[in-house]
């Protein structure tokens, strides 16, 4: 067998892998925002050692191999409050645990805490919240360089929207 073919099958082995490797969101039992339990959460603590918080969840992913999710926001935000509202739905809970270790920072009013987003590479004011960070401990690095605020307009999507988007980077 030639070299070239070789590898090609090698390579066609890995395919189904790499395919598998994607985890499929949990199912959520509403279909709109206005249906999550009232009053929504408030995630956010003001009074918090946030560096020490966030050194902590790392240490805690890094040994239960899972993918570290740094949200930023303030309780003033609403589509802050309904991320969080939704992450605290049954179906999403158990699939929050098994896959990421979550850490809230409290922003203040973009005034507060930006040494972590700085820690990773984000210069200057966030351009929305919620602002999530999802890091792999391994490497330190943000898995989701680029579209760290992509919620930032949580409203516009529906909970089982907000779930696929937190299931993707997995």
């Amino acid at each position: 067998m030639s070299r070239p073919l070789m590898l090609a099958l090698a390579l066609a082995a890995t395919l189904p892998a790499v395919a598998d490797a994607r985890v499929a969101a949990p199912r959520v039992a509403i279909a709109t925002l206005n249906q999550l339990p009232q009053p929504l959460p408030l995630p956010y603590d003001g009074a918090a050692d946030a560096k020490a918080q966030v050194a902590a969840a790392k240490a805690r992913a890094l040994k239960g191999h899972k993918k570290l999710l740094i949200d930023m926001g303030g309780n003033w935000c609403l589509d802050c409050r309904l991320l969080a509202g939704v992450m605290e739905l049954p179906a999403m809970r158990g699939f929050m645990a098994k896959h990421y270790e979550v850490v809230t920072v409290d922003i203040g009013r973009f005034d507060k805490n930006l040494d972590i987003p700085a820690s990773y590479g984000i210069k200057g004011r966030l351009a929305g919240v919620p602002a999530l960070l999802i890091v792999d401990p391994k490497t330190n690095r943000v898995v989701n360089a680029g579209r760290e605020t992509a919620l930032a307009d949580a409203r516009s999507l529906s909970p089982q929207g907000l779930a696929d988007w937190l299931a993707q980077w997995v």
